[in-house]
């Protein structure tokens, strides 16, 4: 059993009590210092670094409809280093780009062939990491480029 962690003298909480402690957290701020913690924790994040999408998921026999989200994966460490969920009406293209912010530089960022965009590109360059995105024939002049 391990012990020292943390004294709750009034026992666990509820559920209740930490849904509206964990509501309470400010996204943004959160992820800055997870990012800032998961950074110092793990020496070589950066080199471990990749994006997936994330499939639909919604709750299961209910018949309700997913959501889809983007995840910033680090693959040698195996963590989730953050998530965006993509706005109804939307598609993952523009929920790249906010799950990204929190890319370090030097890091290799995959993505799938939806995220194959001269603005994503672009913005993981800027951010000082390098990409390897999926190409279909769906992008038939860039594919011809790549072919020769």
């Amino acid at each position: 059993m391990v012990t020292g962690f943390l004294d709750l003298p009034n026992g666990i909480p509820s559920h209740d009590t930490l849904s509206d402690v964990l509501g309470r957290i400010d996204p943004v701020a959160f992820r800055a210092a997870f990012t800032a913690w998961a950074t110092a924790a793990l020496p070589g994040l950066a080199a471990s670094k990749c994006v997936w999408m994330g499939r639909p998921c919604g709750a299961v026999g209910t018949g309700e409809p997913g959501r889809t989200s983007v995840s910033a994966f680090a693959g040698r460490a195996r963590w989730v280093l953050a998530q965006q969920a993509v706005a109804e009406k939307s598609n993952e293209i523009t929920a790249i780009p906010t799950c990204w912010r929190c890319g370090p530089a030097g890091a290799v960022v995959s993505i799938d062939a939806m995220g194959c965009q001269k603005a994503i590109a672009q913005a993981i360059v800027d951010a000082g990491a390098d990409y390897v995105l999926t190409l279909k024939d769906n992008h038939p002049t860039l594919c011809e480029d790549v072919q020769l």
